[in-house]
């Protein structure tokens, strides 16, 4: 038995990295201008340029944790060495905080929309996604890239129009007032620009490694400093700018919470569109104002609902991880046959729209928004920058523990001042840690049951030893020179071994073995479990413990091939890569798979196996699809 480990294709380039990021992190100025506005009026931009500065604090020192954790630097992940408590409370806050984004993104893109009853359209958008992902649709990360370039292409023509108009908004600009305890809880209720900055630190397993870097010790570096600066940098800088500029906008006034602007009412919700309405109408007319207007609501609502799908996407991922590690329940892990761990999704949908639909408003959301992502980047940044055992410059230590002291500060004020807020963590964590107490249970029960049967390894027919590339070289080069005999009717051996990716006991398999017996070539038989997420617990499953992978390759000892077949087992979440990564490692001449049996739409959402697969592999091997 060959164990040939888990998979991640590294394939994420500092462009579409950036992409993903910009999916998250750029949304929030199409609600934060208004939500500032709404707390300080013609004063906002003082309060908005500190939440700036700490915004590009923060992106400074995830850098760093890119640095520092190139397999994973998100919250969870990065702490768990130190306390599994601290990790756990960290991610019960960051799963608060993708909670209240899907929440808050959903209902953000309907209103730039202006429909009636934007709250049941928001609760329909997300119940939608929801079930999409349980199809675990592959193209949805593209879709986030697609919209991502169109929507900076608007911020920076809105800019541009409201370059002119910067002279009016220092006139309009008011100085702030009160003291300073006022302003700082006015700066707390804004400090929403955060959460795509997890996003990125939990996507370095997946990106392109440096040049002389390799997997065993990997440096993403290059990919994530890169990504990270660039969208950092429209983030701080056009969210400044636009924030000046709403400065210049005439009439506004604020009322019990909303703003409202002459000829139109609540724009603190839609502010980007009224700016570009008044703006760009002002330089071309009013017809163009209407039409850019548009253009902002619908490619602002396409990134929204994009930001709830990255969203659902990593609630379940850190749900998924987290019962694989047995802090959840094990439900939380089980998976449809697409690979989805649909009991968490399903749950994981259901709460954010719930959520949508119980406040119903911008403002309730952001309140609840903030306290999550705060207190899941302070938990990160305070756990590293007190992490002696990682190799970390003075000034990088010292500039990560006085981001984590600002926000630990920012969280403690959201805590007194925030009621609602307060509320929801506490319920979230009350809740997480219920459900890890009867993940434990659960956990011990099992273990002692396994002991009560004396369950040993010895015990299974096939041993499984993980191999590394070397070694697997070395076997293959092996197997490729074994003797004929192993046939009862033996065959000239020309070219290379086959591979055979199968599902499951069936026609595929059975060509392929008989493929091998005429031929007189090595079989490799493989199967791919997929996974959206790869678990650190993961890296030690066993073939015997997957019940599909026992009841082939346990078929396999009556196909009468001896030494001469030689199965595989791996769990991946790209089956593709993971079955062109080893077509190429052993010099397949030809990869064997099944026909797929998915409808239109599923193929459309998903991806299409041969396709894909036809791409990776060396044109000199034959892709062979058993129909």
């Amino acid at each position: 038995m060959l164990d040939i480990g888990t998979s991640r294709p590294r394939n994420i380039d500092w462009k579409r990295a950036a992409a993903i990021l910009y999916g998250d992190w750029g949304t929030s100025k199409a609600y934060v201008l208004g939500l500032a506005f709404a707390v300080a009026g013609y004063s906002s931009f003082w309060l908005l340029v500190p939440m700036c500065l700490l915004t590009a604090l923060v992106g400074v020192n995830y850098i760093t944790i890119c640095r520092l954790y190139p397999n994973g630097g998100g919250v969870y992940a990065s702490v768990r060495h130190r306390s599994e408590v601290i990790s756990i409370v960290g991610a019960f806050l960051m799963i608060a905080d993708y909670i209240v984004t899907a929440s808050l993104s959903a209902l953000a893109a309907f209103k730039y929309l202006g429909v009636e009853h934007p709250v049941y359209f928001a609760g329909v958008a997300i119940l939608a996604i929801g079930a999409l992902n349980l199809l675990g649709p592959k193209h949805s990360g593209a879709f986030a890239v697609i919209i991502s370039v169109p929507t900076a292409v608007i911020v920076l023509l809105l800019v541009f129009f409201a370059l002119p108009h910067l002279g009016v908004a220092f006139a309009h600009l008011k100085p702030l007032h009160g003291g300073i305890i006022h302003h700082w809880t006015g700066f707390v209720s804004i400090v929403l620009a955060l959460s795509g900055v997890e996003a990125i630190a939990n996507a370095t397993g997946v990106m392109k490694l440096n040049p002389g870097s390799s997997l065993h010790s990997p440096v993403v570096t290059r990919t994530s400093t890169k990504a990270l600066l660039v969208v950092l940098t429209e983030v701080v800088g056009m969210t400044s700018l636009l924030g000046l500029a709403m400065m210049a906008l005439p009439g506004l006034v604020c009322v019990s919470g909303e703003v409202n602007a002459p000829g139109a009412q609540g724009v603190r919700d839609y502010m980007l569109r009224y700016m570009a309405e008044v703006f760009i109408g002002h330089s071309l007319g009013p017809l163009f104002g209407t039409i850019a207007a548009w253009a902002v609501s619908i490619t602002f609502s396409l990134l929204l609902l994009s930001a709830v799908n990255t969203a659902l996407l990593g609630l379940i991922s850190i749900s998924f991880l987290m019962s694989k590690d047995h802090e959840l329940p094990p439900l939380f892990s089980k998976l449809n046959q697409f690979g989805v761990p649909y009991f968490s999704l399903m749950v994981m949908t259901f709460i954010p729209i719930a959520l949508v639909l119980l406040v119903g408003d911008i403002s309730g959301l952001a309140d609840l928004y903030a306290v999550g992502v705060v207190g899941a980047i302070a938990t990160n940044l305070g756990a590293t920058s007190t992490d002696r055992k990682l190799v970390l410059k003075t000034k990088e230590r010292l500039l990560m523990f006085v981001t984590f002291a600002i926000l630990l500060a920012i969280e403690v004020t959201l805590f007194l001042e925030k009621p609602g807020a307060r509320v929801f963590a506490v319920t979230i964590l009350a809740v997480g840690l219920i459900m890890r107490g009867l993940a434990r249970e659960h956990s011990a029960r099992k273990a002692a049951r396994a002991r009560e049967k004396g369950h040993q390894l010895h015990h299974h027919k096939v041993a499984q030893v993980p191999l590394s590339s070397s070694e697997l070289t070395a076997l293959t080069a092996k197997t490729r020179s074994l003797h004929r005999t192993n046939f009862e009717h033996p065959t000239q051996h020309h070219g290379g071994p086959i591979l055979a990716a199968v599902r499951g006991v069936g026609k595929t398999l059975d060509f392929a073995v008989s493929e091998a017996q005429e031929t007189g070539r090595p079989l490799y038989v493989m199967f791919v479990r997929e996974q959206p997420v790869i678990a650190p617990g993961d890296r030690k499953k066993k073939w015997y413990d997957d019940r599909d992978a026992k009841a082939i390759f346990q078929s396999l000892e009556k196909k009468g091939l001896g030494e001469m077949i030689l199965p595989c087992y791996t769990i991946s979440d790209s089956p593709p890569n993971a079955i062109a990564d080893l077509a190429s490692m052993i010099g397949a001449e030809r990869v064997i798979i099944g026909a797929s049996q998915r409808g239109t739409l599923i193929t459309m959402l998903r991806g299409d196996m041969v396709s894909t697969l036809s791409k990776m592999i060396p044109e000199d091997m034959y892709l062979v699809v058993c129909g």
